[in-house]
């Protein structure tokens, strides 16, 4: 397979990055390029991209999608939550922009040895750094049932999660659940068939819930928002694109920590905390593609745009 290069929401990103050239910007989660792309076009001639990513294959995509821009781009294996340390090591104490356009790729989702997808039956993975030790087959056969149904309520949002977790460990009971294949079955067996409905497939929650608690997705956004507005210079921007309400709500409300100023108590007159915002936020509402880009690119269907400038 290829890596698609199809970036979401193109013009809102360059436009709310406001890319300029002779500027520095972060892709932190780069992919196959398709935005890092995007920015050295519209920062050209000398604007430059550092892109991070965990996934090898997305780097290696990357690397040679990109190299027609030369030394323009830097790309670095990482997790965008290290952002500090990435650009400690190359020597650069504040950038222009940073961009994090979260979730799992195409590639990724239509890679069957990934173990993304219950599209495919395969061997239970979910990795998007192949190099890291836990996957999803070590959680599903590994967690203690009341933790199982914890990761698929908190972030699958699952309501037969307890259902769904106490089925996994009496499965599992016979033998190890090793594939895609495998865990659709139990979920569809867990979950009665009034509460299955035919416009989401049942297992589309548990998957996604595993791929989060895999890959600390979350924890990854969390400390990567903070990391990012430490590595932003005055003026700086940052983007974010998200594809389901969990990370939506954590950017939003990030975003609204940076932006707010003095805490005290109203009944106090005069402000005793000192608390100034770090930054004013660019998006009121999160912007969402246009049917047009909608219909070229279903993927994008469900993204949202967040963007903040540093004061």
């Amino acid at each position: 397979m290829e890596w698609k290069h199809l970036p979401v929401m193109p013009s809102e990103v360059i436009e709310y990055l406001g890319c300029r050239s002779g500027r520095i910007y972060v892709d932190g989660t780069v992919g196959g390029g398709g935005h890092a792309a995007e920015i050295l076009k519209a920062s050209s001639p000398s604007g430059k991209v550092i892109g991070i990513d965990r996934d090898d294959d997305a780097l290696k995509a990357a690397k040679d999608f990109l190299k027609v821009f030369g030394d323009r781009v830097t790309l670095v294996k990482a997790n965008f939550r290290d952002l500090k340390i990435v650009l400690g090591g190359l020597g650069v104490r504040e950038v222009d922009g940073v961009l994090l356009d979260l979730g799992v790729s195409s590639f990724q989702l239509e890679s069957p040895e990934r173990g993304f997808s219950f599209r495919f039956d395969s061997r239970l993975d979910m990795r998007m750094d192949k190099g890291q030790k836990t996957s999803a087959y070590e959680l599903v056969n590994g967690l203690e049932e009341t933790e199982l149904t914890r990761i698929f309520r908190e972030y699958g949002e699952e309501r037969e999660a307890r259902r769904i977790a106490r089925a996994i460990v009496r499965e599992r009971g016979k033998g190890p659940v090793e594939t895609t294949g495998e865990l659709v079955r139990i979920v569809l067996e867990a979950i009665p068939k009034r509460f299955q409905t035919r416009n989401i497939h049942p297992a589309t929650k548990v998957f996604q819930a595993l791929r989060i608690a895999v890959n600390d997705e979350l924890g990854s956004l969390k400390q990567g928002l903070l990391a990012g507005m430490e590595a932003l210079g005055k003026g700086g921007r940052m983007a974010v694109i998200s594809f389901h309400s969990l990370e939506d709500r954590i950017v939003k409300n990030t975003f609204r920590a940076f932006s707010t100023g003095c805490v005290c108590p109203p009944k106090i007159p005069i402000c005793i905390c000192g608390r100034k915002p770090e930054a004013k936020i660019l998006t009121k509402k999160a912007l969402t593609p246009s049917e047009d880009e909608v219909e070229k690119n279903p993927r994008s269907r469900s993204a949202k745009l967040r963007a903040v400038e540093k004061l």
